[in-house]
């Protein structure tokens, strides 16, 4: 039969057997009169007053957003909220809107136009998150584990301040949004040694839909909340990239009403786990790069068995990532010695934390990738097998675990929670 894998763009079609269980998400329709749903949001929030109650009286305000690599329809639900704020006595020229880039590259120019829409481009004042320049930081404390808590001063500085975000599962944090706005979109690179260091990194719960007990989301909540949101705004979003929630107010409690939801569209389950999952990241923008691309390989870990098969295919359009990550990989000759290097407490490496979270997915199975953006000489040493096309790859699959091995085919990647415990979805 014939499965729509999201790939790129354009998505792509492959040819898998009639037996294969296709794992979706809920179908949750799109939420209609949006404009009117945001502004009731904004007027009847989760925990907190209304956002113009909260704007009155401030001399300005920081509205932050997620990068390019995150879907969030920043078009549609940045105008009520400027709009909000403007009202209250905010003057456009004191509203900064700020791209929470953690570790990713600046967006700019087109790029820039593409995430929040011409209008607010020209008409606001936009500015990047950089990690790594210290004079755009400020330290404001450690958290509970001692990690040294250095934050956008610019976020620090503002009178108001306002997190947007989408929520959906994630690989360290159980979920995105809420506090992953701060927490790593604003934080330094200091922050990020000790919160994305092999511990944290390494604890089982820090994984995809947990939240109960995860020490990564409970150290970034503290630097959120030591920081300060005042007003927090999520989304959730369907299959088809409609907006199927809205959650605003309270840091916490609209984060945790919004992960709620999240979690109840997004599960599909397996009664067992499989040889062989097929799978993808989620297409643009999530799969731009390899480094994003390993979302989708962590996120099919719980429904593959020991020693069985993840083929994904992922566009990577801008290759590996960043270089840190890139000079990470190529140079890496095994999964092992990654994560015999990671003992050492000496040792540390921007992006080391998602070469780790690959090296958990090659521990328990072997990895095939399908992409475009891999360039020739990568192969043998991406610590996966570079496949010609999804069809090849499955058939490399098949010959190894048997031609009527069970398998699983998850379309649309890291956007669902699978789990085994149930028939399926």
């Amino acid at each position: 039969m014939k499965v729509h894998l999201d790939y790129g763009r354009q998505g792509l079609e492959v040819e898998v057997p009639d037996r294969a269980q296709v794992l979706h998400m809920a179908g949750t329709p799109g939420l209609e009169n949006l404009e009117a749903q945001i502004a009731e949001v904004l007027r009847h929030p989760i925990g907190t007053p209304a956002l113009s109650q909260l704007a009155k009286g401030r001399r300005d305000a920081c509205v932050v957003i997620a990068d390019i690599t995150r879907p969030v329809p920043n078009s549609v639900i940045l105008p009520p909220i400027l709009r909000t704020l403007e009202e209250a006595g905010i003057p456009r020229e004191r509203i900064t809107i700020l791209v929470g880039t953690g570790l990713h590259r600046p967006n700019e120019g087109e790029e820039l136009v593409a995430l929040v829409g011409a209008q607010i481009a020209a008409q606001y004042r936009i500015l990047n998150h950089r990690a790594r320049d210290r004079e755009t930081l400020v330290h404001i404390g450690e958290t509970s584990c001692g990690a040294p808590i250095w934050i956008d001063k610019v976020y620090i500085e503002a009178d108001l301040k306002i997190a947007t975000s989408l929520i959906e599962p994630h690989l360290m944090a159980g979920f995105s949004g809420g506090r992953k706005a701060i927490c790593p979109g604003l934080m330094g690179v200091d922050t990020m040694r000790v919160l994305h260091g092999p511990r944290l990194m390494g604890d089982p719960r820090s994984a995809e839909g947990i939240i109960e007990g995860n020490p990564f989301h409970r150290q970034a909540l503290e630097v959120a909340q030591k920081a300060g949101v005042d007003f927090t705004f999520n989304v959730s979003m369907n299959a088809q990239r409609q907006v199927t929630g809205l959650f605003g107010g309270d840091l916490e409690k609209a984060h945790a009403e919004g992960v709620g939801f999240v979690e109840r569209q997004a599960l599909a389950q397996v009664a067992r786990p499989v040889p062989i999952v097929v799978t993808s990241s989620a297409g643009h923008p999530l799969d731009l790069t390899l480094y994003q691309a390993v979302k989708g390989l962590t996120a099919a870990l719980p429904i593959v068995e020991e020693g069985g098969t993840i083929l994904i295919a992922a566009r990577c359009q801008e290759g590996i990532g960043g270089p840190e990550f890139t000079e990470l990989l190529l140079n890496t000759p095994s999964a092992a010695a990654f994560l015999e290097k990671l003992e050492d407490p000496d040792f540390f490496a921007i992006d080391q934390w998602q070469l780790q979270e690959l090296c958990k997915v090659l521990k328990k199975a072997r990895v095939m990738l399908f992409s475009e953006g891999m360039a020739p000489g990568h192969r043998g040493r991406l610590l996966m097998d570079l496949v010609p096309s999804v069809e090849a790859g499955l058939q490399q699959a098949l010959d190894r675990h048997g031609a009527d091995a069970p398998l699983v085919v998850v379309p649309k990647g890291p956007y669902v929670l699978t789990r085994v415990g149930g028939g399926g979805r």
